[in-house]
């Protein structure tokens, strides 16, 4: 062999021992990874049975957690709760970060992100506030009987003991208002009035009719005739005996102890620790660092921006009047108003199909789950918002729902109705919502959850998508959709304004009232809940904000290669992500487009 020859073959065998070592050190890479990804799954399956286990469900095989009906409230729960959170965040903090696969990565920030804002909740003592914004605590009761489905005995059973759990709901939510009053943690009296007459209507003087009764007959289809008697009888003894007594009873404690102690103030820095709660509201509903200050100076600019384009359109109109002028004419013209609710249901429904139509412009996936338009319940309404979604399981027998609030028609008028619905239905809420319960691959704690940020600031977003599906035809409309931004621009200064920087509760009100055509009915419905809902309502235009950027950037760096339905897809097809997590997917995908 000579020289030549006798180099080359060891160049050979040196080389393929190099590739052989190189390989099985890439596959033990891979296997390493492969196990850390599978082993953080594991830890979010133990976290989803984890949240699973605060709710008592029919069908939960361990006996313990049927039992009860309503998740338990008190303090001593809530603390357990926080250890446990704490030791899901030592087991996460366990993982190399850098070794998980791109989706894990965002598993990941979303689970940490989860955690601390639970944590959080909890550390301040949250669970104490009896209402967030327009919703109270209560609110499931007064639907329970509504939304109460059986197809078998063991749900028929576990309503009634649901109805049964209901004075000790009761007493453990009187327990943490006593605590609430003790510690000067109670909200601002201008929240709460009114705050008890909701429940009134689960007190008849007749027990049978009684709304929490409503589902009874849905046990003659499920149940022997025997068997559906017995239950009757004991559901209808439960609501006499027990139920309508402690409702009672709470009522007079709001009343008579509670709702007398309201604050004054109503800023929630005014509260014990309240500085800290509310940085923490922001870090949890815009998902960023800014504070107050930051987000209140942005609010100021988008209001400036905006009114601007509110006058352009005042002036195109042809209006010769003032902005007051104009407002007050959107405000009391009987043309711009439904005269019965049936027309203002129609109207809506009417809207929600015609996007129904444009959809396929802007998205290449649709959701499988329908949704209809109903009314706001009678016993909520004059207090509630002027709209709202109300989601429904993958595999409830009701579909999801766009409320449209029809107490006090002459407060709600049809020239922001195009942008109310766009926000609620499709492609806001309902389209959003339903694709992420369809997303297979994501974990369950994700699939279930919400954040406010990406949620709201997507629908608010979709009401701007309107111009482009060939909503706003008319001037009212187009300066009721600008209404609509305005009033989500304006909560980033009433909220910090009010909370932070020593608003008083009139000057929030003329503030909303001299920028937008909102009736002033609505204008002081959602002061109110701003106040009993630090934080949350930031959300809207910070999320909104943070999408319209993305999709500059979009355009702008894929050119003619920029395809409005692929982003939308993109921006939906992570579920609910933190806006840095969104920034930094998007920018991914428009580093995929231009390959």
């Amino acid at each position: 062999m000579t020289k030549k020859i006798f180099l080359k073959a060891i160049f050979i065998v040196v080389s393929l021992l190099f590739v052989i070592w190189n390989t099985s050190g890439e596959a033990e890479e891979l296997e390493s990874a492969q196990s850390q990804n599978a082993e953080l799954h594991a830890l979010f399956d133990s976290y989803s049975r984890f949240l699973e286990s605060f709710y008592p469900k029919p069908d939960h095989d361990d006996e313990s957690l049927r039992k009860g009906g309503f998740m338990n409230v008190s303090p001593e729960a809530y603390q357990q709760r926080a250890r446990q959170l704490m030791e899901f965040l030592n087991r996460l903090n366990q993982f190399d970060y850098s070794q998980l696969s791109n989706v894990d990565q965002v598993n990941y920030k979303m689970f940490e992100f989860q955690l601390n804002s639970a944590v959080d909740n909890i550390r301040f003592e949250s669970y104490l506030f009896p209402m967030f914004g327009d919703t109270g605590f209560y609110f499931e009761l007064l639907r329970m009987g509504q939304t109460a489905h059986f197809k078998n005995k063991r749900e028929a059973e576990f309503y009634i003991e649901k109805l049964e759990a209901i004075p000790e709901f009761l007493r453990q939510w009187q327990a943490n208002l006593e605590r609430a009053i003790q510690s000067g943690k109670v909200l601002p009296a201008f929240v709460l009035i009114d705050f008890e007459k909701p429940l009134n209507t689960l007190i008849t003087e007749k027990v049978e009719q009684n709304p929490l009764l409503e589902p009874l007959p849905q046990l003659d289809k499920v149940l022997d005739k025997r068997s559906a008697t017995d239950l009757k009888k004991r559901a209808i003894a439960a609501v006499r005996n027990s139920v309508q007594p402690a409702i009672s009873s709470f009522i007079n404690f709001l009343t008579q102890k509670y709702i007398v102690a309201g604050r004054q103030s109503i800023a929630i820095t005014d509260m014990p620790g309240g500085k800290d709660y509310y940085q923490s509201q922001i870090r949890y509903y815009t998902t960023l660092d800014l504070t107050a200050e930051d987000i209140h100076n942005i609010g100021l600019k988008e209001v400036a921006r905006i009114r601007a384009e509110m006058e352009d359109v005042i002036k195109a109109s042809g209006f010769t009047g003032s902005f007051a002028e104009f407002v007050e004419f959107l405000r009391t013209d009987p043309q711009f108003y439904a005269k019965t609710p049936e027309d203002l249901l129609k109207e809506a429904a009417y809207i929600s199909k015609k996007m129904d139509g444009a959809l396929p412009k802007f998205f290449t996936r649709l959701p499988r789950q329908p949704y209809g338009v109903e009314p706001v319940p009678e016993s909520i309404a004059p207090r509630y918002t002027t709209g709202r979604y109300v989601g429904a399981p993958l595999d409830s027998t009701r579909p999801g729902l766009y409320w449209v609030n029809t107490y006090a028609l002459d407060k709600r008028p049809l020239y922001v109705l195009e942008a109310l619905t766009l926000h609620e239905a499709v492609p806001g809420h309902h389209l959003q919502s339903a694709l992420t319960k369809e997303l297979d691959n994501l974990p369950e704690f994700r699939r279930n959850s919400y954040l406010s940020a990406y949620g709201e600031g997507w629908a608010l977003y979709c009401e701007k998508l309107g111009i482009e599906a060939g909503f706003y035809q008319n001037y009212f409309s187009q300066f009721g959709r600008l209404t609509y931004e305005m009033w989500r621009a304006i909560r980033l200064v009433v909220d910090t304004g009010m909370h932070a920087k020593g608003w008083s509760r009139d000057k929030a009100i003329e503030f909303m009232e001299s920028n937008t055509a909102l009736s002033k009915h609505n204008v002081r419905t959602e002061i109110d809940r701003y106040i009993a809902w630090p934080g949350q309502a930031l959300s809207y235009k910070m999320g909104e904000i943070k999408i319209v950027e993305l999709r500059k950037k979009a355009e702008l760096d894929l050119g003619q290669k920029f395809d409005i339905r692929l982003f939308h897809d993109e921006i939906l097809r992570h579920g609910p992500v933190t806006l840095p997590i969104l920034e930094s997917e998007i920018n991914r995908w428009i580093e995929q487009q231009k390959e």
